[in-house]
């Protein structure tokens, strides 16, 4: 069998080149070129910069002269007790986040196709993107409403159970944040993040759908049978690249919940907060590059890993 043939429902699916690729869909390739020229300019040339991650870096002498330290950068953080804790937090919690999100924006996308008056769900969908637009300062201040020892979760609490020792301390007790993280980022990027899934639910031929309410399906087997299939490729491309920033933590939304409150780190603590704690009171820059250099040689890792898994499950649903 040829390089890049490969059987798919019992017939040989021949993937092309990325040469046959660009011939085949020229005009598209060329509506990227805007894009293609930003990344290039503002992603790719500023890669040299991570010479600072080896370097004593110096403002006074400069990128190039400062002194070449080889990986000592990388060895505070590697040498800190703290390492494994802050690197399994930041990838359980954005394990849990990319689970979530996209449980939850695949559902949404189907619960707003399946709304059918025009106005009502241009509405909802307003409604459940403008989240997404909110700042985190902003939800972390009314989050206090709502956590706060007499906010509003623990008045309800004490109101159904009639005991104030049932109320939880949630700035003192680090358990319940993993949780409470999840539902803050779904409550803020699940309506933004099933924009792409609704589209995809759009474009699918209509009357697949009729012949199969012809046949007696019901909306339920219409959405099992049809429209998650079909939302398949979708789901594994947006993983994988997702799967690209599983080592960075969001740090907009921790950083903004939790602060500096050391009580809650054993479950909240990820490598950027851990970072902006090191900068205030170590301003060497050449260590945030080494460790900014890290996290994104293990997030193209797992992109690569992610596809190549891709490429075996479905070839057609792979980024490369």
């Amino acid at each position: 069998m040829r390089a890049g043939t490969k059987k798919k429902d019992g017939q040989l699916f021949v993937k092309p080149t990325l040469l046959q690729d660009i011939r085949r869909n020229k005009w598209l390739v060329a509506m990227c070129i805007p894009a293609i020229v930003f990344f290039i300019v503002f992603s790719y040339i500023p890669m040299a910069g991570l010479y600072i991650a080896f370097v004593n870096y110096k403002p006074s002498t400069g990128i190039w002269m400062s002194q070449f330290v080889g990986l000592d950068n990388f060895k505070f953080f590697f040498t800190s007790k703290d390492w494994i804790t802050i690197t399994t937090n930041t990838l359980f919690l954005n394990v849990l986040f990319i689970a979530s999100s996209t449980v939850a924006s695949v559902a949404i996308a189907i619960m707003l196709s399946e709304i059918k008056n025009k106005w009502t769900k241009k509405i909802t969908q307003s409604i459940v993107i403008l989240p997404h637009f909110m700042s985190w300062t902003i939800v972390s201040l009314f989050s206090v409403a709502l956590i706060a020892s007499d906010g509003l979760i623990n008045k309800i609490i004490v109101g159904l159970t009639g005991d104030p020792s049932n109320a939880i301390a949630f700035y003192n007790t680090p358990g319940v944040w993993p949780a409470l993280l999840v539902c803050l980022k779904v409550w803020q990027g699940a309506g933004f993040g099933s924009i792409v899934y609704l589209a995809t639910i759009t474009g699918i031929d209509q009357s697949i759908y009729e012949a199969a309410a012809v046949d007696g399906a019901s909306r339920w087997q219409c959405i099992t049978r049809i429209t998650l299939p079909l939302l398949k490729n979708t789901i594994i491309m947006l993983t994988i690249m997702s799967v690209g920033k599983i080592f960075y933590g969001d740090f907009g939304m921790i950083y903004a919940m939790v602060g500096n409150n050391s009580l809650l780190y054993p479950t909240t603590d990820v490598i950027d907060t851990y970072l902006l704690r090191s900068l205030q009171e170590n301003t060497n820059m050449g260590m945030t590059a080494a460790i900014g250099l890290v996290q994104s040689v293990l997030g193209f890792i797992l992109v690569i890993a992610s596809n190549a898994l891709a490429n075996k499950v479905s070839p057609e649903s792979a980024l490369f």
